[in-house]
């Protein structure tokens, strides 16, 4: 139905569509269908009831043997339909993205090389022929997302670079912008403050205006504002806060995840996500870190953001997260199972969908969760919501 809003989540090779009411803040599990290897990540066009999804059969840093973008038309109550054959790619997407005109979809790839691949839409939504590349570009150490800017006239691979190793020196990080004619990149710009050593962004989203973007920091746990205008980005940020509740202590694996900003500009949302653990006779416990959501009110005049909330996810490793396009909801996946210490007790907290609602004030209030089913290795990679036009 025109308007109403749905959410999926993706377990491994499997998508469930869940009915939503935004009002009440609940979710009705629906059916599952099965996709043709594990979801990597998933995007609407812009104007169509069509939603793209890539997988591959291999995850992070493994050749995959084989990998796809697929079109699913959604039907008035959200159901995926498939919309023509499932697209070979070159090699896993780690990321993609739909340019604001619907034209075109961009898939980033980071292993075994680092690149973007291009398909263009056709007017129905079905995915056409590939744009091949006629000009050579730099696309980094190690990309973690694709975005266009709001002018669809370019495009920002977002280079999160790596820590130093007891094997190898620091890979710095970088935002690396194209631009974008008719489905052909050139290299535009590179912004990397301090050379890009200490900087390791992840996720980025631009403010509704267009004039600035906020990059969370994935290996400082941190999050950037930067000024942008007409496609260039201003080298130096406006300001760099800390995402964490306690930014001085140290724990391990403790990565800031995706942002995303308030539909009406006024807020942005980080995810601090950490899964750290031992194991116990065969059980994975947790051990320390934050698994939460930092809230920042943005300056209106200067772009610049403010901390105002931290809330537990109450779920472990939050990778992705969405909300709903009027801006009252929003809900947050965590990948898989982990246990915990309760007193003398173990406790398995399950794969999750946390839902919280978003006050006029800004601020989330936590309302409730469902536990998702996974099994063995499986992982909720991708989550979210959707509203039908």
């Amino acid at each position: 139905m025109k308007g109403s809003v749905v959410l999926y989540s993706a377990v491994d090779d499997r998508i469930t569509r869940y009915r939503v009411d935004v009002d009440a803040g609940t979710l009705e599990r629906q059916e599952t269908i099965q996709a043709p290897a594990r979801v990597q990540y998933a995007w609407r066009h812009p104007s169509l009831n069509v939603l793209y999804v890539t997988t591959s059969s291999a995850g992070p840093h493994t050749k995959s043997e084989f990998s796809h973008v697929s079109a699913y038309r959604m039907a008035d109550d959200g159901r995926l339909i498939p919309l023509g054959a499932p697209k070979r790619l070159p090699d896993r997407a780690v990321h993609m993205c739909v340019d604001p005109k619907g034209r075109h979809i961009l898939s980033a790839h980071n292993y075994p090389e680092s690149g973007i691949t291009i398909d263009r839409i056709e007017a129905d939504g079905s995915i056409g022929d590939r744009v091949e590349q006629t000009a050579s570009a730099d696309f980094g150490i190690y990309p973690h997302q694709v975005m266009t800017f709001p002018s669809g006239e370019a495009a920002l691979l977002i280079d999160r670079g790596n820590n130093a190793t007891s094997e190898r020196s620091e890979q710095p990080g970088a935002l690396r912008s194209y631009t974008l004619d008719e489905g052909q990149l050139a290299a535009h710009e590179v912004i990397a403050p301090n050379g890009g050593f200490g900087f390791g962004p992840r996720h980025i989203d631009f403010h509704p205006s267009g004039k600035w973007l906020y990059a969370s920091d994935e290996r400082t746990n941190s999050l950037h504002t930067f000024r942008v205008e007409n496609d260039f980005i201003d080298p130096r940020p406006l300001s760099t806060l800390p995402s964490l509740q306690e930014p001085g202590r140290t724990h391990s694996r403790q990565l800031a995840g995706p942002i995303h900003v308030h539909p009406n500009g006024r807020w942005v949302y980080l995810a601090n996500r950490a899964d750290g653990h031992v194991d116990r006779d065969g059980v994975r416990v947790f051990t320390s870190g934050e698994n939460n959501l930092a809230v920042y009110e943005i300056d209106p005049e200067t772009g610049v953001p403010s901390l105002r909330q931290h809330i537990d996810t109450e779920s472990f490793h939050v990778r992705t997260f969405s909300c709903d396009p009027t801006g009252r909801l929003l809900v947050a996946a965590s990948v898989k199972p982990l246990g915990m210490k309760v007193g003398e007790k173990l406790e398995i907290v399950p794969a999750t969908l946390s839902v919280f609602r978003i006050r006029d004030s800004g601020r989330i209030e936590f309302i409730r969760k469902y536990d998702v089913p996974t099994e063995g290795s499986q992982l909720q990679y991708w989550s979210g919501l959707v509203a039908l036009q």
